[in-house]
């Protein structure tokens, strides 16, 4: 089988994820489970012949960064048949590559059981809003059906600033600018400076990654401009504190008082296992009211988790916890399964009991 025929076999499985790795056979994740390939392991000559073809798949993308580096992310097209976003990579001195499989039809947010709450932050018309979690969540799949939700509905000037891009949006009411880092741009602080000078309406940060790209975040925000971005962190209050650990101590009071002021919306997701094996996202939500504000300013941000875990019967102020217990009562998710996702076990055990 050649390397294109194993990039549709994976986009044919609806697998999240391809492994190219030397020492096993190829390999794909669908659901949460790993899958392999009935086969022989693959060799180091195998894996290297095999990410030159997507690299020639890739428009005959030059592998100089790769064989420099040892790392490289890049994304491209298949007509036809998917998108795919390419980490190749060197381990125990061979090439590897995990590549992601991206439709190139953006699931709807009911798809996805992403709730309209969330969706409708996209009619904020300033401020920071953070979708967190850990790596594969499906972060960047939310922002994109927020960014098209603005797209279908506002005239505005959306910016898009990712590595690499994932789903392509098509003009519609409103005018989208979509740039690659490395491909477009020099990085995210250069390519973030820029998009203060080019009208934008909405900045798409694909993730906040130093203390610099998020202080400039920030600005845009407390400038007038509706700022979304993600951070790799679990949890509301973990993600406030994340963003002011990273400042130097003397700067934290201040970037808390700024913080405290643009922050409009903290979204936690996660993947849990539904009752007939497949992948469903669970959220926490956090709306940044006065009182949250209040928390933030004052070095109060652990008092964030009392509120969102007292937090009953709201569509935007929850935990995930109190979203592992709905899904339960619903009979979406198995008792073991809130347990084992959840942030407080014990407490939810007791909630459940």
């Amino acid at each position: 089988m050649d390397t294109k025929n194993i990039l549709q076999h994976a986009a044919e499985l609806h697998a999240s994820d391809l492994f190219i790795i030397a020492g096993r056979p190829l390999s794909y994740r669908k659901d949460e489970q790993l899958l392999t390939e009935d086969g022989q392991r693959l060799l180091p000559e195998d894996t290297s012949q095999m990410i030159q073809d997507i690299y020639h798949l890739a428009e005959e993308r030059d592998m100089d960064r790769l064989h420099t580096t040892g790392d490289d992310d890049f994304s491209f097209a298949l007509p036809g048949i998917c998108r795919f976003r390419v980490n190749a990579y060197k381990q125990r001195g061979s090439l590897a590559a995990v590549i992601r499989i991206i439709n190139f039809s953006l699931p709807t947010p009911e798809e996805m059981h992403i709730p309209s709450s969330i969706i409708s932050l996209g009619q904020l018309n300033k401020g920071l809003v953070l979708v967190t979690g850990p790596a594969g969540s499906g972060k960047s799949t939310t922002l994109a059906c927020i960014i098209d939700h603005i797209n279908h509905t506002a005239e505005k000037h959306i910016i898009t600033l990712e590595d690499p891009l994932e789903y392509f949006h098509r003009h519609d009411k409103s005018i989208v600018s979509q740039r690659e880092i490395n491909t477009d741009t020099e990085s995210y602080v250069a390519a973030l400076r820029a998009a203060l000078r080019q009208s934008p309406d909405v900045i798409l940060l694909g993730e906040m990654r130093d203390y610099e790209t998020m202080q400039i975040a920030m600005t845009a925000a407390e400038t007038g401009h509706l700022v979304f971005s993600t951070l790799h962190t679990i949890g509301a209050a973990n993600t406030i504190d994340r963003i002011i650990d990273v400042f130097p101590a003397n700067q934290q009071q201040q970037i808390a008082v700024q913080l405290s002021m643009t922050l409009q919306a903290v979204i936690s997701q996660q993947f849990v296992p539904d009752t007939e094996g497949h992948s469903m996202p669970a959220f926490e939500f956090l709306t940044v009211n006065p009182a949250v504000r209040n928390m933030i300013r004052d070095n109060k941000v652990p008092q964030i988790d009392g509120m969102l875990y007292s937090a009953s019967g709201s569509s935007t102020m929850y935990s995930m916890d109190t979203c592992l217990a709905d899904y339960y009562r619903r009979g979406t998710i198995s008792k073991d399964t809130a347990l084992m996702y959840a942030s407080n076990p014990d407490m939810l055990k007791r909630k459940l009991a």
